[in-house]
């Protein structure tokens, strides 16, 4: 077969198939100096198998699950008789082995436009010794939280202000080494007996530890499988953190119950309003319970912007430590009995102040 029977074989409808994507990856047909080439996009690559005189061979499409992603794949079959000199021979290996960056790299999802970038090995040492660091001084930290916990229960069941003083220090401990905080705003900030709701963006890990380090008494929502965690679990269970499972609905009221009871009782409470953690910085859309309760308690909400968080420690590589410093910004709090407004407004502030650093 020549090059021209190569040719009119790829260029027919049927020859590809119909391939089976996922919103994970996408599949690709380029022709490539006459070459018939089947690729898959992935993380911002495309890598081609490509084969000179490649037939259909009756059962040749298959499909193939790896890692939760669905392609195609032409099964090719090695024929020695297909290349008629050296020449076609070094062509179809060329083409077989070839990996190129692709301009559809965002084409599958909106994650995929936002490629991670290398990993250092100076990141991962400073990752693991930020590990020790927090490990050492949480083991220690902790033998004074359970000394003092049946003193904060019988004086301060709802605050519990020692506690956060004990978890103040861990956490200025934990990152100091590490990375520097600027704070702006922090005159907006209520006095301690003051309960409001606390409001923030969510970009990595390393933001409990930094807004721990404002040394505000504040109870996070938390899932519940963090609180069997040793030594972690134990510290947040006595800080007063409220659990919530986040796929329960019956969970979801009781947690808003309990910060309505909280702030009731001059607790303040703080919430991630997106839900989750950002996976490319952007910021996503608020939910509303925050707001909810804000407006049926009548206490103000405390806008907080984080920004260098998800550059330091990106989201799913908690591993890794890179360099950065990180900024807080604390707005004015903002007061309202609607909810819908509460949650524009305060979006907006975030929003706003996130789009003049960037």
């Amino acid at each position: 077969m020549d090059v021209a029977s190569a040719r009119s074989i790829s260029s027919h409808p049927s020859y590809y198939g119909k391939p089976i994507c996922s919103s994970q990856s996408s599949l690709i047909r380029i022709s490539r100096d006459k070459v018939c080439c089947f690729g898959r996009i992935s993380n911002g690559k495309a890598s081609f198998i490509t084969s000179l005189h490649s037939i259909p061979s009756g059962n040749s499409m298959g499909e193939t699950r790896r890692t939760g992603i669905q392609w195609c794949s032409r099964s090719l079959r090695w024929d020695p008789y297909r290349f008629h000199d050296k020449k076609s021979h070094k062509l179809s290996e060329l083409a077989r082995n070839i990996t190129v960056r692709s301009d559809l790299s965002g084409a599958a999802t909106p994650e995929s436009s936002f490629p991670e970038p290398e990993i250092k090995l100076s990141s991962r040492l400073r990752g693991i010794c930020f590990c020790v660091v927090a490990a050492i001084s949480a083991t220690f930290l902790i033998v004074l939280m359970i000394i003092g916990h049946p003193f904060v229960l019988l004086f301060d069941p709802y605050r519990r202000k020692f506690h956060h003083f004990i978890a103040k220090l861990w956490a200025s401990i934990s990152i100091y080494p590490f990375y520097k905080i600027n704070i702006e705003g922090l005159e907006n900030l209520p006095s301690s007996d003051t309960p409001a709701v606390y409001v923030s963006n969510h970009q990595s890990f390393l933001d409990i530890y930094t807004l721990l380090s404002l040394g505000k008494s504040f109870k996070f929502i938390s899932k519940t499988g963090i609180f069997v965690i040793p030594i972690i679990g134990w510290a947040m269970y006595m800080m007063g953190v409220v659990p919530l499972k986040r796929m329960d609905p019956r969970s979801q009221v009781d947690c808003l119950k309990r910060c309505m009871e909280l702030l009731k009782k001059g607790a303040s409470v703080f919430f991630f309003p997106e839900g989750t953690r950002s996976k490319d910085g952007r910021l996503g859309p608020f939910k509303k319970g925050a707001f909810t309760v804000a407006a049926k308690t009548g206490v103000p909400v405390v806008p907080i912007t984080l920004m260098g968080t998800g550059k330091i420690m990106p989201t799913g590589s908690e591993g890794i430590l890179n360099h950065g410093n990180v900024r807080v910004i604390i707005h004015k709090p903002i007061h309202g009995s609607k909810a819908d407004v509460l949650c524009n407004e305060a979006r907006s502030k975030i929003a706003e102040s996130m789009d003049l650093i960037s």
